[in-house]
């Protein structure tokens, strides 16, 4: 299964599991557990790397000092073969909790110490936390024996193992925040919003060979690693990202470290500390080596989602470099003290974006000085508000402020993104055009009528420093009217006609064709059909042959940038260069929206990149794989998984089906739809019964439907009859029941058809996928990937 099926699958399974274990708790175990697994195959991988053997794995323990210390100097840590996750496994059901425990300890003991302030102390929340798993130690076993069982199919080597397991990390960590409420999301910042300041950061930082970049209040570590992803799309080597991390919460401070260890980071690029931002800042030294350790700590870029509106002690904090030039936030509202703590520690040329609630945008008192101060010395650059709902357990109106130490300018670009958005559940969600919109009117600081607008300082000023999103952008939808005359004595206003300016720009003439005008606020049309005579105008005609002309060869391109380059080239970039292909295509054709043609690609793009992620990873012979496929069904009172035939690994059956075997599948279709019409008809006649006729032993004692035994012995009577007596009246019961039977007969013999005749192309679709030649597997990627692509090849309406 891929990524997003495994996760799925992981999430499920440990929602049943948790029973009364708190959903915020049971993700440290989980996640712990998981964590240990990577640690685990890891150093098995390590192992391999250098030729020990199976029987010297199994040799590996605490007493082959050599061998440890050899394992720790190039790990940085070390695992002894009976505390490895895989022996774990193996014990089954001499599993024990104990098992664990020791392993725990071992680790803790057995870090080198270049590793310890990476690594100590990281499983204390799952060694401390064992003991709620059960009460009994029985019980904690059968817990824990639940858990590893659950995670073991997750992949840890090579290309994909560590994708793999951080996008199941993460994807565990969103679900167990939105299932977990306030509690949970404190911590989690949806993707969607780290995604978005990745872009906006990752744009400003793109040129740059080496790049420091710090989230003050980590959480889980996804902020900052989403960062950095989007950071490393411009850089020819991702090593050159060093990633710094603070965070309060010791079981959170340990979920960051987790997570940036699991991505693959060298080790030596991540620095991270588990302290209080407000009150102890980064230190400028280690107080175990204060000489070679000084560093003050001035970055390329610094992100944030703060906890909202926290408490601090402002108090004796006047002289801390930090707020001295700026102000001290309020006691009952620390969100500019966390922003001014970010911006301190950017480097003259960095850039900065933080999540704040929005009313640090208006509120008066320390906080107003503090935005004066901030808006006069330029420091603002952005603030995009974004749609309610859109963190985990709070409602609260937030918004993105970007900040930068040193700005040519002094206007400040004000984007109200509050619109766009999809609904998921009980949350709002950006979408992939949203995220995109946003990004590029920030980048390119762009004036976008009830969306963005380039704001002058000196009209921040006559207002105040009051900055308020609907002072300054109006996104409100116009007042619906209506025009009384024109319902009463006919007519269309001018005003109506007036809206759709777009439209009159791109075809200046239409207008004039389509309506008469005689002076007065209200035009009539002067054609017979509106719509046909505005398709067969000149200038709609050569719109539709310019938009053909703009895709004419978008099919071969998509060719070259996907099928021809399909196992080498980068997935996240090639999406980019796409998307990018399509906007220069669409720029010289006014009134498409690109977003939405935008949107449309990328929901193509998810199920091509996992299909991309499995063929880099597996090689070319993936595309001719068959897997089982397993479904999930009720046994004995329980969920069993049974194997329910076979699907493709990357190329669906019914794909295959249409493409190789199209005589079998329309045989096929042909009687499934012929079911469909006797089961209608079926239905239909039923329901023509009278309720004496419903009474008759032809119909079920619930009185819904047919038993067919008895109708195929009561029509064997009535036609018996019918040669004695003549014909039946066609809506006579009897009629009725002669035709019933006609059709349950055809019915049941049209099912076991349908069954042979399905499973018979199963089984022959499997053998046509398993032996498809390289060139068949090439057309078959491009029906799945590049037709949907496909550009309508001309406007029909």
């Amino acid at each position: 299964m891929n990524k997003q099926q495994l996760a799925a699958k992981i999430w499920e399974s440990a929602n049943q599991m948790r029973s009364k274990i708190e959903a915020n708790e049971y993700k440290d175990y989980i996640l712990g557990f998981i964590f240990y697994k990577y640690l685990s195959d890891k150093l098995v991988r390590f192992a391999k790397s250098q030729d020990f053997s199976d029987q010297d794995l199994r040799a590996l323990s605490e007493e082959d000092a050599e061998t440890v210390d050899y394992i720790k100097s190039n790990v940085g840590y070390f695992i002894s073969y009976e505390h490895l996750f895989s022996t774990w496994i193996e014990h089954k059901g001499d599993f024990d909790v104990s098992h664990v425990r020791d392993a725990l300890s071992a680790f803790s003991r057995l870090i080198h110490p270049n590793h310890k302030r990476l690594f100590e102390g990281i499983f204390k929340t799952l060694e401390t936390g064992l003991s709620k798993l059960g009460d009994t130690a029985a019980k904690q076993t059968k817990a824990i024996s639940e858990l590893i069982q659950l995670i073991k199919d997750i992949p840890m080597d090579g290309r994909q193992g560590y994708d793999v397991l951080g996008f199941i990390y993460e994807y565990l960590i969103s679900m167990f925040a939105a299932n977990a409420g306030k509690k949970a999301g404190e911590f989690y910042t949806p993707h969607e919003v780290s995604v978005l300041m990745s872009e906006i950061i990752a744009h400003h930082l793109k040129d740059r060979e080496t790049i420091q970049i710090y989230d003050s209040t980590s959480g889980s570590g996804s902020l900052l690693l989403n960062i950095g992803q989007a950071i490393a799309k411009h850089m020819l080597d991702k090593d050159n990202i060093r990633y710094y991390a603070q965070e309060l919460k010791e079981n959170t401070y340990n979920l960051t470290r987790m997570n940036l260890v699991m991505r693959d980071i060298l080790p030596s690029n991540i620095v991270t500390r588990n302290a209080d931002t407000l009150e102890d800042d980064w230190p400028f030294f280690d107080d175990q080596d204060p000489v070679n350790t000084y560093n003050p700590l001035y970055l390329d870029a610094v992100v944030s989602n703060p906890p909202y509106s926290l408490k601090w002690d402002p108090q004796h904090k006047d002289s801390d470099p930090r707020y001295a030039r700026f102000g001290l936030a309020p006691k009952s509202k620390a969100d500019y003290a966390f922003l001014l703590h970010d911006l301190y520690h950017l480097k003259p040329g960095g850039i900065m974006a933080i999540v704040l609630p929005h009313g640090v945008l208006f509120r008066g008192g320390e906080e107003g000085a503090i935005r004066k101060n901030l808006i006069e010395n330029d420091h603002l650059e952005t603030i995009i508000g974004l749609p309610p709902n859109i963190f985990f357990g709070t409602g609260i109106p937030t918004i993105i402020l970007v900040l930068r130490q040193k700005r040519e300018s002094s206007d400040v670009l004000i984007v109200d993104a509050s619109k766009g958005f999809a609904k998921e559940g009980k949350n709002n969600k950006l979408r992939a055009s949203d995220i995109k919109k946003i990004a590029d009117t920030v980048i390119g600081r762009l004036n976008v009528p009830r969306y963005s607008r380039l704001v002058p300082k000196t009209e921040l000023q006559a207002n105040d420093y009051n900055l308020n999103i609907p002072r300054y952008v109006d996104s409100s939808e116009p007042a619906e009217s209506w025009d009384l005359y024109a319902s009463m004595f006919g007519g269309i206003p001018l005003s109506e006609l007036d809206a759709l300016a777009d439209f009159w720009k791109a075809f200046p003439s239409l207008r004039a064709t389509l309506f008469t005008d005689n002076g007065t606020p209200y035009v009539a049309p002067q054609v017979a059909d509106l719509a046909q005579a505005t398709r067969e105008h000149p200038e709609v005609m050569k719109y539709g042959e310019t938009f053909t002309a703009a895709f004419a060869d978008f099919t071969p391109w998509l060719r070259g940038a996907l099928l021809e380059q399909m196992l080498t080239l980068q997935i996240p970039r090639q999406e980019a260069l796409i998307s990018k292909e399509l906007f220069d295509r669409l720029a010289p054709l006014p009134l498409i929206d690109k977003y939405h043609a935008y949107q449309i690609l990328d929901d193509h793009w998810q199920p091509i990149a996992i299909d991309l992620e499995i063929l880099q990873t597996e090689g070319f012979d993936a595309s001719r794989v068959v897997d089982p496929n397993l479904v999930t069904k009720k046994k004995e009172g329980k969920d069993v998984e049974l194997q329910d035939g076979w699907k493709g690994r990357i190329l669906p059956f019914e794909l295959v089906q249409m493409t190789h075997h199209k005589q079998e599948l329309a045989a096929l279709r042909e009687k499934e739809t012929r079911l469909s019409e006797i089961t209608a008809s079926l239905e239909e006649i039923f329901e023509s019964l009278s309720e004496e006729d419903k009474a008759n032993d032809t119909v079920n004692d619930a009185g819904d439907k047919f038993v067919n035994a008895a109708v195929a012995k009561e029509a064997k009577l009535v036609l018996a009859e019918a040669k004695q007596s003549g014909d039946f009246d066609p809506e006579s019961y009897e009629a009725k029941i002669i035709q019933a039977a006609d059709w349950l007969a055809e019915e049941k013999t049209l099912k076991a058809a349908i069954k042979q005749e399905a499973a018979a192309l199963h089984l022959k679709t499997k053998e046509t996928i398993e032996n498809l030649s390289d060139a068949q597997v090439h057309e078959l990627l491009e029906r799945k990937w590049i037709t949907p692509l496909r550009i309508p090849p001309k406007i029909t309406s």
